[in-house]
């Protein structure tokens, strides 16, 4: 009888052949396998809630909310379930805030096979993870508090207003799709404008797509 321990692994990821060549390279690692699969982030919620999970690898740029407000969303569900984020985005540009919202660990795509194993067993036994560029400056004390881009400043929820804002959504809309209060939201957009140093929507829109943000 086999009595290797299978590890139970949720992708979320709205790329189909993404999520397929992470589930084949997977499958020929014995104790590994993609358990559930989600396209967007309603999906992910769902199967997190109706699912038993031992590791979420969750993508950032999702079409249905940013990636870390939905990493928000899976802590608040199952605090204890790690979640690996496995993005396009570089580790400058999103490591820390992913760290600093809960994840476990951030992997960019254009990882090895290897690395991405070694990544899902270092979270899975209650590790973090980082590449070793940003390991190595963590550990020096060389990532300093506000070194990076701007948006690393922001809160989750921040950032989410900040991209549907440059969607051109309406702080109405933003409001009702995220269930809080108009002043709320426009609390959240003067907030992250002053973090940003930025003065109108057209200045924050021109920002997000400079820094390839929108999906």
């Amino acid at each position: 009888m086999d009595s290797v321990r299978m590890v139970r692994i949720l992708i979320v990821d709205d790329h189909g052949v993404v999520r397929e060549g992470v589930k084949r390279f997977l499958a020929e690692t014995p104790d590994l396998r993609i358990a559930g699969e989600a396209a967007n982030s309603r999906e992910a919620l769902a199967q997190v809630r109706g699912g038993e999970w031992d590791l979420v690898l969750l993508d950032i740029a999702m079409p249905d909310e940013h990636g870390l407000e939905t990493l928000k969303r899976i802590k608040r569900e199952k605090k204890q379930l790690p979640v690996l984020i496995f993005s396009n985005f570089t580790e400058h540009e999103f490591a820390l805030s992913s760290l600093r919202a809960g994840a476990a660990g951030y992997l960019t795509k254009d990882s090895s096979p290897e690395q991405l194993r070694e990544a899902i067993r270092r979270v899975i036994q209650g590790g973090r993870y980082v590449g070793p560029a940003l390991a190595e400056q963590l550990l020096a004390g060389s990532v300093p508090g506000g070194g990076g881009p701007a948006h690393q400043r922001l809160t989750p929820r921040e950032l989410e207003v900040m991209l549907r804002i440059a969607r051109g959504e309406s702080l109405t809309a933003i409001g009702e799709e995220l269930h809080l209060s108009v002043k709320t939201i426009s609390t959240y957009r003067t907030r992250l404008l002053e973090k940003m140093d930025l003065a109108t929507n057209a200045d924050l829109t021109r920002y997000v797509i400079q820094h390839g943000l929108m999906h």
